[in-house]
């Protein structure tokens, strides 16, 4: 567990928390902009009291953390999840104060995971373009994160209908069925540049004819809410037009901690014991052997020329980092991004000591997933399920922001309309926070 409160922070968890590269950290080392000391162990860190500049710091000195945990829902907000996968997303939500009347999704092994990990829930397993909403129209919120698809383009202003055909219409469907209060739609950031940007530019679009405001999309990094992960998530959030000048919604602020891999796979804050053993991946002989020559943090090139050019083969000589082949994760660094195989050459998340993949139980720990959530199905369903779910932390922290909204709505007390919304841009402005206006109720 690395400490924003602790005197000092290492270049590779500078650089995660800024969004920035490890060169960019040396240039600005040349110009004087940051200025490292070498601790004892050899590694470069930097003091906390001189970074405050950037304001991904500033922000977790200063976060609102701790009374932003102390959210609840006023009444009990029933939702819909769609595109359930594992229940990353479902078990956040949850945890929030929401209660699913339904979860769907296709996959069998996701269904069962779902089931036997909550008898109680109300999954739905199929297509979700056989599934009719309609019955639960007044749902209070709806929530999933639908596929990343392009659209056909026939003219220049797509509505609904055009949309037909892909998963985000059917997301749509849904919302236009059951008229939600509330609802969030996530994605992966790439979103924002899909099809150079038109793809986004119509799912607005799409939402506005529905009768709904779109909060201005943002990217929500794992890292900063109690997530031992370097994963972005895109987050949609809307609200029914007729709900509007009663609505005040926040992001969630970041925690005060960044947490690395030995949080996750150590027993300490973030979790009370050690990972359990569990099932997993194992490498080809010859691959172990590689692998047993990569340092923590490395990757292919830290290997020596012949052992790369055998490795590599064809690929050696191409442009490009790939740093994801032949990696090796570190303790003391958020892991990368997981993938759905822990042990494919382009992806590849080997443990930090032992020259092996990572277990179904560690991809789960980084996900933030409780121990006694189980996984059903074949190791590659199980290692899938996790690697596309939604970080219980960060949906856990979203949700504490969704119950905030849906508090202010329920207490219906009128938004100034110069702190709503641009009609013009369909956007909302960031307002003060959550509880605070109904606390003492």
């Amino acid at each position: 567990m690395t400490s924003i409160y602790e005197n000092s922070i290492n270049a590779e968890l500078l650089a995660d928390i800024v969004s920035v590269s490890k060169s960019t950290l040396l240039k600005w080392e040349k110009s004087g902009k940051i200025k490292p000391f070498t601790c004892i162990s050899g590694k470069k860190q930097y003091r906390i009291d001189q970074l405050t500049e950037f304001k991904e710091i500033r922000d977790m000195l200063n976060s609102n953390w701790d009374s932003e945990i102390q959210i609840k829902p006023v009444r009990k907000f029933s939702s819909i999840e769609l595109f359930a996968g594992a229940g990353g997303l479902a078990i956040g939500l949850e945890k929030a104060g929401f209660e699913a009347v339904a979860l769907n999704e296709f996959d069998k092994h996701a269904c069962n995971t779902l089931r036997e990990n909550r008898p109680e829930w109300n999954v739905i397993e199929g297509d979700i373009q056989n599934v009719d909403f309609t019955t639960f129209k007044g749902i209070d919120f709806i929530s999933g994160g639908f596929p990343c698809q392009a659209f056909s383009y026939a003219g220049n202003q797509l509505g609904f209908e055009d949309t037909r055909g892909t998963l985000f219409f059917e997301f749509a469907r849904v919302i236009k069925e059951s008229q939600p209060k509330v609802f969030l739609g996530e994605n992966v950031r790439g979103l924002l540049e899909h099809d150079n940007g038109r793809t986004i530019e119509v799912i607005k679009s799409v939402i506005s004819g529905l009768g709904y405001t779109l909060i201005e999309p943002r990217v929500l990094k794992a890292i900063f809410y109690k997530v031992p992960q370097k994963r972005e998530r895109l987050m949609l959030v809307g609200i029914r037009n007729d709900l509007l000048k009663y609505a005040k919604f926040q992001w969630p602020s970041p925690y005060k901690r960044v947490y690395v891999l030995k949080d996750a796979l150590k027993g300490g804050e973030l979790y009370p014991n050690d990972v359990p053993e569990s099932i997993g991946q194992k490498y080809p002989k010859r691959k172990a052997e590689i692998l047993k020559l990569v340092p923590q943090g490395g990757y292919w090139r830290n290997l020596p020329d012949d052992l790369q050019r055998e490795y590599m083969q064809g690929s050696y000589f191409l442009g490009g980092g790939k740093t994801g082949m032949t990696r090796r994760l570190a303790w003391d660094e958020p892991s990368l991004t997981l993938t759905c195989s822990p042990a494919q050459k382009q992806t590849e998340r080997c443990h930090p000591e032992e020259s092996r993949p990572l277990t179904v139980r560690e991809y789960a720990r980084i996900q933030t997933f409780p121990d006694d959530w189980n996984f059903s199905g074949p190791i590659s369903s199980q290692y899938k399920q996790i690697g596309n779910a939604v970080p219980v932390n960060l949906a856990f922290a979203v949700g504490r922001s969704l119950i905030a909204l849906l508090n202010s709505i329920e207490l219906k007390t009128k938004v100034e309309k110069d702190n709503c919304v641009s009609s013009i841009e369909n956007k909302i402005e960031q307002m003060s926070l959550f509880a605070n206006a109904y606390a003492n109720l």
